[in-house]
């Protein structure tokens, strides 16, 4: 066995039993590990990694049975370990421990005495594999990140998460422990991972081989920046985009969207964005405004620019079988196909002529077809004044959701099809910089590990106008930071199922409002229903009163703060002018999430990890100093928040409370915020006091 350890150009490599074992450093206090059968490891198709600073020359030793690998403060251990009954006699396990004290930070385990292993490749065909890698469950311990889940939970720790983009779960395969490990799974694979009481668990469903990496720290928010070292600091938000957006599905025509800004400026209230939603082009997939309804989009964004407003645009990735550039695309090789069948992967409305088509997607992961798309996209788009992209649809949204049924150029899409978002948007924030664009931001519905590189805002997707789905997006937004995103935002009153003149709509509505002041991106946008249309009796379903494609795709019900009555407004209105005091603030956030790594939207535990009350749910710190609680159930007038150690002062109040659990007022518009009582009188102001 004097050969079963090696340490070869900086890495410790294990050969034994037919796998290839790597571990490397990769950046300061991390490493990286691969594995596979084999003669060699290889590079996933896309990985979120970025090529490591030189760091300091780790220290390796080996030895008959064991070696190890030290890289600052991490260290891994290999032990040949013998299994008695299994289905090999002997076997390498890893086992990551702080490099300083020994503490065991996470280690491999076996399932099962008998099988299979810790790493269990199950073959596919030569060159793939289904991949089970396991470790040990620990009592007590806490997980943040893993992107944009919907389960509502602050900890992650007793789910089950399916590792699968879609509307609504975006899927960055990063999680924080409470340890004092991070854990990036570096596979672009789709699969799943349990955070089970007896065992964590990851799985890709099809892989060439095991990629990870794993760093240690003092703490979550050095084991945030260490990852944001490793796959890519955030830019700097510009600052247009801390304003209010306003947003709906959809405007139809030019005329109607600049109707909607100047009526703001003329209500003399404060406007940063307006969006214009999908259907206003002429096909799917040729990627162009149809000048039937938006004739002069030079002078849509002059007019609204002079008026200190940034137009933003939606843009789909699919194409329909009738566009204009589908055969080429098609015959280029530059989309996305069905393994089997008619090479459809959706069945959407389309405008041209009306109704239901099959569509595909272009392949982002073929080179050519990125720039095919974002070359269409300058031209039509970016060449007439618009530098800001709404990324919907982008997961890809296919029907079925079976990654396994798609093929892509580099192969099937069970193997990469998580990084099909990241891989669009990048191509995006490549053209954009080409151009010198460097106050420009793309919202996105979905993206993948590193995804934080470029100018994304993630947005939790079409959820429905409900408690639930609105207290589900705290924990949302708090996952999202935890795994790199600091770029966030939610609709404000939900997209589903939002009925204008129903009061029990309204009332979440103002709630959901309260909770949008107080995120990183603060965005009005819905599907409404319909004027004219009578809102459900008690415990009755949302009738939109007709065709419900033909409605979606036409127009919802009116969306701007005027919309709703005049308590909304009034409410709205003093909450508008709350968040243009909070720019300079939020400006400030963004600066620290550039530079230091430090979040915008943080999870209580994150900052009070010896606090056992700091996973308490729904609420949350917006910035270091400033703790919010937002009201998630509906008639209620007061809010039971808990407050970490020191004194804390109501931002709305002035009432000074300690360190605990407390019940506090909540009247429409104040909802329970709470400043750190050191740096309070700073931000006294910013709450009219």
């Amino acid at each position: 066995m004097a050969d079963t350890f090696t340490a070869e150009d900086g890495a410790l490599v294990v050969r034994f039993y037919g796998e290839h074992l790597r571990i490397e450093p990769w950046g300061r206090d991390a490493l990286r590990v691969r594995a596979r059968p084999g003669l060699s490891v290889v590079e996933p198709h896309v990985s979120a990694l970025l090529p490591p600073a030189a760091p300091p020359p780790p220290r390796i030793e080996t030895g008959p049975r064991q070696a190890r690998i030290v890289n600052g403060r991490i260290a891994a251990e290999v032990t040949l370990t013998a299994r008695h009954g299994a289905d090999v006699p002997v076997e390498p396990v890893i086992r990551f421990l702080r490099a300083d004290s020994g503490a065991e930070l996470l280690a491999e385990t076996r399932p099962h005495f008998a099988g299979p292993g810790p790493r269990a490749f199950t073959p596919l065909a030569s060159a793939s594999f289904r991949l089970d890698a396991s470790f040990r469950a620990y009592d007590g311990e806490r997980l943040m990140g893993l992107g944009q889940p919907q389960h509502g939970r602050m900890d992650l720790k007793g789910t089950v998460n399916a590792l699968v983009q879609q509307n609504t779960v975006a899927v960055v395969p990063f999680v924080i422990s409470s340890r004092g490990y991070g854990f990036l799974w570096n596979n672009p694979a789709v699969g799943r991972v349990e955070f089970a009481a007896n065992l964590t668990r990851w799985r890709a469903e099809a892989t060439p081989g095991l990629d990870y990496w794993i760093t240690a720290g003092d703490g979550a928010q050095q084991i945030l920046s260490s990852y944001l070292d490793a796959t890519g600091r955030p830019p700097v938000m510009p600052d247009w985009a801390t304003g209010f957006w306003q947003c709906k599905l959809r405007y139809r025509t030019q005329a109607e969207l600049l109707d909607v800004a100047r009526e703001y400026r003329r209500r003399g209230l404060p406007l940063s964005c307006i969006v214009i939603d999908f259907f206003h082009w002429t096909r799917q997939g040729e990627w162009a405004f149809d000048p039937a309804d938006w004739p002069d989009p030079e002078g849509l964004v002059a007019e609204l620019r002079a008026m200190g407003i940034e137009t933003m645009v939606s843009i789909w990735p699919t194409v329909g079988a009738n566009a204009r550039h589908w055969r080429e695309m098609r015959e280029k090789g530059y989309l996305l196909r069905a393994e089997r069948g008619v090479p459809v992967l959706n069945q959407f409305p389309d405008k041209d002529p009306f109704g239901l088509h099959f569509l595909t997607y272009y392949d982002a992961f073929h080179p050519e077809a990125r720039d095919f798309h974002w070359n269409l996209v300058r031209q039509n788009y970016l060449a007439r004044g618009f530098r800001n992209f709404w990324l919907d649809s982008c997961e890809p949204e296919t029907r079925p959701a079976q990654a396994e049924h798609v093929r892509t150029c580099l192969g099937n899409g069970a193997e990469m099809l998580s990084a099909y978002p990241k891989l669009h948007a990048d191509r995006y924030a490549e053209g954009l910089r080409a151009e010198g664009i460097d106050d420009a931001v793309l919202l996105a519905r979905s993206t993948w590990a590193g995804g934080q590189r470029a100018p994304v805002i993630l947005w939790s997707g079409d959820v429905w106008s409900t408690w639930e789905d609105f207290r589900a997006q705290i924990a949302a937004g708090c996952h999202a930071a935890m795994s790199g995103l600091g770029w966030w935002t939610t609709d404000i009153g939900g997209f589903y199922d939002g009925h204008g003149a129903d009061p029990a709509f309204r009332e979440l509505l103002i709630r959901w409002f309260e909770f949008g002041v107080f995120s990183p991106v603060c965005r009005l946008h819905g599907f409404r229903v319909p004027e004219g249309v009578p809102p459900p009796g008690p415990g009755q379903p949302v009738d939109y009163g007709g065709d419900l494609f033909r409605l979606f795709t036409d127009t919802g019900g009116a969306n701007e703060v005027w919309s709703f009555g005049d308590e909304v407004l009034a409410v709205a209105t003093r909450l508008l002018a709350l968040r243009e005091r909070l720019r300079p603030y939020v400006s400030a956030l963004m600066r620290a999430w550039s530079e230091r790594g430090q979040p915008p939207m943080q999870p209580v535990a994150f900052a009070h990890p010896e606090d056992p009350a700091a996973a308490t749910p729904h609420q949350y710190l917006f910035g270091p100093d400033m703790l919010v609680a937002p009201v998630v159930e509906p008639g209620a007038a007061t809010r039971r928040a808990h407050l970490p150690a020191g004194d804390w002062e109501h931002a709305f109040t002035g009432a000074v409370l300690g360190g605990g659990w407390h019940e506090v007022p909540a009247p429409y518009g104040a909802p329970p915020v709470f400043l750190r009582a050191a740096a309070a009188p700073a931000l006294r102001a910013l709450f009219g006091r």
